[in-house]
């Protein structure tokens, strides 16, 4: 008898609704993200030792020795390198075990995902309460940022095989729940910090375990919530595109994950999607910085530059600024949605030469903006470039599908996620650096950013070439049939009676209390990060 986790336990029987695939997706996907709203924690943990007031280390404790003091509070730079930890080890465990996942099914991944993460969470919390910086870097980002790589890649394969026909569409669903979950966790656990504040604790600990475990619950009823197609499922009347139009750039056959790396249009999109990244999360790490050094005072009305205001003033223009980063971050949520499901329609491949062509054009036009003082034109291009960062994530499973097939393409995707590793070092390194360079040859605040458009506009162009050049694989790269059998069968796959036999029992796209509920779930939660997200913009336009 097959174990309670295992793949032949969750094939969906005839009549199963398929919307109730992705609402599990996004209880998974929104309790992850709140990787990206991790630096929460940061300023309250600066001072966990003085609560009021940091107790600073010294010069001659560096960043090792900051890993096991316990008399003095940990920098924001040190605990910055968590951010990093995450996403290296998203990208490294999604690709080491991205085939584990396609045969081992969803459900097994996304209870091992929310074993490590919200455990990885509980590890942190011992750590900031015996302030050992070493165990919480061991916490959440080694245990945590391997649940990060499973729980992310989880349901891509499940839900491209549900959505034959709206791939981009489906997985746009599910990612945008990863790019949403800094929205519910940052203000959640700010308001559950400020509950457990005392005059001797900063509150991290308790907050740390509180979210634990209501991620716990939530990722687990994902995990158990996910079903998959019998093999050869398709939607009633749908008809593959490959016979409907020809259309040689989605395939119907399968790529084993093992032949990836050696397949150069694998490394084509590798590069796509480093590009298209490093480009936007070097911004996003800078939005905030980068909109008060250019306009200073304008912000406030003042016709002073940055390095003219005092402190009230700087305190006002960085309100303004948290608007303005909160905007970027619907941006960046909505075109995940708003990018994958328009590239159903207008293809893969010409959706990210939009990315590419659309994004070099507005980076080159931001230093102009900025030099004719128009806040409006750069926050606007600010605004499109991040949907498109957002939406690169959200599209690039379809595409792995389109050209690669279905059989492996969460594994494939897995590998593929290494180029998001790549591109969390590369695009603040250069964003970051070039800041600094540019300072030191003493140019103005306002021009410093100027040369960095310039170069993300350069990595764009990388990325576009890199994209034309994608073409249909060679029939070597393909399985044959005996070989998808035999992958089929270690996958515990089973082949559908027939399409009439499974859809005579229900339609699959109907609306149901049960799919209601489900919606509703993650639904409100998204709803009320949206809520707080808002009252922050809304500062930003006042």
């Amino acid at each position: 008898m097959p174990g309670f986790l295992d793949k032949e336990r969750i094939i969906a029987g005839p009549g199963f609704n398929r919307w109730l695939v992705p609402p599990a997706a996004l209880a998974i996907h929104l309790c992850i993200g709140m990787a990206y709203g991790f630096s929460v924690f940061w300023l309250p943990l600066s001072r966990a030792l003085g609560i009021t007031e940091a107790i600073p280390c010294g010069p001659d404790v560096g960043f090792f020795a900051e890993l096991f003091t316990t008399t003095c509070d940990w920098e924001i730079s040190t605990l910055g390198w968590m951010y990093t930890l995450f996403f290296v080890l998203l990208g490294s465990s999604a690709a080491t075990w991205g085939g584990w996942l396609e045969r081992a099914g969803p459900r097994k991944a996304g209870v091992v995902s929310a074993f490590c993460w919200c455990g990885g969470m509980l590890i942190s919390a011992l750590g900031v309460y015996l302030h050992q910086f070493w165990i919480v870097i061991l916490g959440s980002g080694v245990i945590g940022g391997i649940g990060l790589g499973l729980g992310y890649i989880s349901p891509v394969s499940t839900l491209i095989k549900w959505f034959p026909d709206r791939r981009g569409m489906a997985t746009g669903m599910a990612i945008m729940g990863f790019g949403g979950g800094a929205m519910i966790g940052s203000p959640l656990a700010a308001d559950l910090m400020k509950i457990f504040a005392t005059p001797t604790s900063v509150g991290v600990t308790q907050t740390l375990v509180v979210m634990a475990l209501v991620y716990f619950v939530f990722m687990m009823a994902g995990a158990l919530g996910y079903r998959v197609p019998e093999t050869g499922w398709k939607p009633a009347g749908w008809t593959p595109p490959l016979a409907q139009a020809g259309n040689a750039m989605i395939t119907q056959r399968h790529v084993h994950v093992s032949k990836v790396w050696g397949i150069p249009q694998f490394w084509l999109i590798w590069m796509v999607l480093c590009m298209n990244v490093s480009a936007g999360i070097g911004v996003i790490g800078m939005a905030s910085p980068m909109l008060q050094e250019v306009f200073g005072g304008s912000l406030i009305g003042v016709a002073q530059k940055f390095d003219e205001l005092d402190k009230t003033q700087l305190a006002a223009i960085a309100t303004v600024a948290a608007g303005f980063t909160a905007l970027l971050s619907l941006f960046n949520i909505g075109g995940r949605f708003f990018w994958a499901s328009l590239s159903d329609t207008l293809g893969r491949k010409i959706t990210y030469v939009v990315f590419f062509v659309l994004g070099a054009v507005l980076y080159f036009g931001v230093p102009g903006s900025a030099a004719a003082g128009s806040i409006v034109l750069f926050v606007a291009a600010f605004c499109v470039i991040l949907s498109m960062y957002g939406g690169g994530f959200a599209t690039v499973p379809a595409y792995l599908a389109d050209i690669f097939g279905t059989q492996m393409v969460g594994a494939i995707h897995g590998r593929l996620l290494t180029a998001w590793a790549t591109a969390g070092v590369l695009g603040p390194v250069v964003v970051n650096y070039m800041r600094e360079y540019q300072l030191s040859l003493g140019l103005p605040r306002e021009q410093v950013y100027n040369q960095t458009m310039y170069i993300l506009t350069g990595m764009l162009m990388v990325g576009l070439i890199c994209n034309l050049m994608v073409r249909p694989l060679a029939d070597k790269w393909f399985m044959t049939d005996a070989e998808l059998a035999e992958e089929k069968r270690l996958a515990h796959e089973k082949e559908a009676v027939s399409e009439l036999a499974h859809d005579s029992e229900g339609s699959h796209d109907a609306v149901s209390p049960v799919v209601v509920v489900a919606w509703a779930a993650v639904g409100i939660p998204l709803a009320w990060g949206v809520y707080r997200t808002l009252q922050i913009v809304a500062k930003f336009f006042h």
